[in-house]
């Protein structure tokens, strides 16, 4: 009996440890440098030999200081993504970050960040903001932000931002708790999957008919994130 009440405990305390580390796990070690032509295959990226990483392995010159083009995107705005993709000294770190353009009546449209918790600052412009709560309450919550402002997106949460100015572009940088955040984009993964969701399917989950649906998956979309 003892012998089974300490098993149960144990399997306890490794789904308690599990749900805590609900991002990124911590390092083990000042850094891991990501080896990206390693031919192994982790959560991840393996590390780079210490004795070959490189200062510039924590160093990037990704002009962050200049405006992005908008004006090829559809939504009117400009995600540019930092992260172990382009900066490897970022892997094991649990951290990247976004310089995010819009134009005026720009938006980021509503997407959610699997691995990732961010936190926006408005650098230029207004911003009106929002996410929205799981189920069953689907409370929303939004807030016009101002230049200085900062805001946080709950992890796995759909989200946005617009920028409501007529005459004025916006800017905003985002910090997020992962070395790889993702972003799911609600409209292109709905209407633009490949293949595409069977047309019966969303028909029924927006309570449309099924042209309005064929019309949405014909449209061309696209993803602002670069």
């Amino acid at each position: 009996m003892a012998s089974s009440n300490f098993y149960l405990l144990s399997v306890l305390l490794i789904m308690i440890a599990s749900g805590a580390r609900a991002t990124d796990p911590s390092p083990l070690q000042d850094f891991c440098v990501a080896d990206k032509d390693s031919p192994v295959r982790v959560n991840g990226l393996p590390c780079k030999d210490v004795k070959d990483v490189k200062v510039d392995d924590f160093f990037l010159a990704a002009d962050l200081d200049k405006p992005r083009d908008t004006t090829m995107s559809k939504v009117k705005s400009n995600v540019t993504l930092i992260n172990v993709m382009k900066l490897a000294g970022l892997n094991t770190l649990g951290i990247s970050m976004a310089r995010i353009d819009y134009a005026p009546q720009g938006q980021n449209p509503p997407h959610t960040h699997p691995r990732a918790t961010e936190i926006l600052t408005v650098l230029e412009g207004s911003l009106y903001v929002g996410f929205v709560t799981s189920n069953l309450d689907n409370k929303f919550f939004s807030k016009l932000l101002n230049k200085g402002d900062v805001f946080v997106f709950p992890q796995g949460l759909i989200h946005f931002q617009f920028n409501p100015s007529h005459d004025k572009p916006a800017v905003a940088i985002a910090a997020l708790s992962s070395q790889n955040p993702g972003a799911i984009t609600i409209s292109n993964a709905v209407f633009g999957s490949k293949p595409p969701i069977a047309d019966d399917v969303l028909a029924k989950a927006f309570q449309v008919d099924k042209k309005v649906v064929d019309w949405l998956q014909a449209q061309f979309w696209e993803d602002n994130h670069n």
